[in-house]
């Protein structure tokens, strides 16, 4: 979708109305031993408009995008907007906000290549891993690409042009020995094709790697159930900066009775512990979910949600930050044209810290080495629980035996305080998307290995 002019519906938008138009493409190709099991294309596209009275939202939207669906729009949602103000009027109180223009346009980065390129060199893939490792059950190997583009107007004065692509090429091997099956998987990601699918010779170790992990894990052992010692890895971590602390963080989660409403300006983790909310820049380069201005028309900042274990800051959209007494933070955002936007994470990470994983590991005479996760949640209070999909046993300071799946639960609050060591080096997750309300979003989170006290669950 080509970027729109959206100016001349200013003078339609009232007192206060978000204007959106927006295109959300998406493909999708599994190939499973081999054949192609899945070669989708879809692209979901329209125009929506927010109004705000007297403490209200009116909403409406339309797939088809022309002049008179958007001025019809912006009609409807005002006309919602006044017909609930007249039934429940809540305040007359004006949402904080400052005009804010952007233009991020990434189409330079997105596919170069065609489908059949992307064909061809998935089934370069799987011929190496079929000829190398033919004893496997199965070899699935996932291209997903998607783009986001979006126009943006409002009534103070705040517009954006944003055209975002991702790529994630994600490989799984599953195998089996006389008792067992199981299987790994790991990803490469960027913001276009060049960036993953350019040499098959950077792959290829990796495939090995992660064949050697599998072949371990087929002889491996459940861990012991209970407390122990952990070394959570820094592919993993950043499920607790999303899951744990991130959603407990959420204007509007800490709104309606988070945990993290009891603790602001106190001590929830170890003094080691730093996490941030990056917008869209972290470490002098671009984030991989890069959000510049929300989908409110305000302008991005990175938000301290804790500095050295004292919890800091929550994140906001407008509403939030009038509740709160404070500035919105740009975190108002939603995927889809028919979404009304909530708050949201962007790039949320634990910052690394100065020791090294190798010392850390060599610190602990009995305990587990926890490298990546199958899945993981957590609800308002922080209390999480999250899918191992691949670790190992600590002894004598020396990795031992593979895991057998398991799962780690705790309350994130607690967990971190007992954080005594923070690794050195930094992992960004591939993005993923985040579920809320029933509706989804793209987030990315990361961060350095933790040494921890953790509950374990066992055979």
């Amino acid at each position: 979708m080509k970027f729109m002019d959206l100016k001349p519906y200013a003078s339609l938008l009232g007192d206060y109305t978000d204007l959106r138009v927006e295109e959300v493409a998406y493909s999708y190709l599994v190939l499973s031993n081999g054949d192609i099991a899945k070669n989708i294309y879809n692209k979901a596209r329209g125009v929506s408009a927010r109004s705000y009275e007297k403490g209200l939202w009116g909403f409406a939207c339309q797939s088809d995008i022309n002049d008179i669906s958007i001025k019809k729009t912006i009609e409807y949602s005002i006309a919602n907007a006044r017909f609930l103000s007249k039934k429940k009027k809540q305040s007359d109180k004006k949402l904080p906000g400052e005009p804010t223009i952007s233009n991020v346009d990434m189409s330079d980065r997105q596919s170069k290549f065609s489908r059949k390129e992307l064909i061809d060199f998935a089934c370069q893939i799987d011929n190496y891993i079929e000829q190398k490792y033919p004893q496997l059950i199965t070899r699935n190997i996932l291209h997903q690409q998607y783009s986001i583009s979006k126009n943006f107007l409002n009534s103070i004065g705040s517009s954006f042009t944003y055209f975002l692509p991702k790529i994630t090429l994600s490989i799984a091997l599953s195998g089996e020995n006389k008792t067992n099956k199981d299987k790994v998987v790991f990803s490469f990601y960027g913001f276009g094709d060049e960036e993953v699918l350019n040499d098959p010779e950077v792959i290829y170790p990796e495939i090995d790697k992660h064949y050697e992990h599998l072949r371990r894990k087929l002889e491996g052992i459940y861990p012991d159930a209970g407390e122990h010692e952990c070394i959570l890895d820094s592919k993993m971590i950043g499920v607790f900066a999303h899951e744990a602390v991130g959603h407990t963080t959420e204007g509007d989660i800490v709104r309606h009775g988070s945990i993290a409403r009891e603790y602001l300006n106190h001590p929830v983790a170890s003094p080691l512990i730093s996490i941030v909310d990056f917008a869209n820049t972290a470490f002098g380069e671009i984030c991989t979910v890069p959000v510049y201005v929300d989908d409110e028309g305000t302008r991005a900042e990175d938000v301290t949600l804790i500095d050295k274990g004292i919890l800091k800051n929550y994140m906001h959209n407008q509403e939030t930050a009038d509740y709160f007494n404070t500035k919105p933070t740009g975190n108002a955002r939603a995927l889809y044209y028919h979404e009304q936007p909530l708050v949201r994470m962007r790039n949320t990470v634990i910052l690394p810290g100065k020791s090294k994983l190798e010392d850390m590991i060599s610190s602990i005479d009995k305990g587990y080495y926890l490298i990546t996760k199958r899945s993981g949640q957590a609800d308002s209070n922080g209390e999480f629980m999250v899918g191992i999909s691949l670790g190992y046993e600590i002894a004598n300071g020396k990795l031992g035996r593979a895991l057998k799946d398991t799962v780690i639960t705790g309350i994130a609050f607690d967990m971190m305080k007992t954080v005594g060591a923070v690794s050195d080096e930094m992992t960004w997750g591939k993005g993923s998307m985040c579920g809320k309300n029933n509706f989804s979003m793209i987030c990315n989170h990361g961060g350095p290995s933790i040494k921890c006290r953790i509950k374990v669950g066992g055979r």
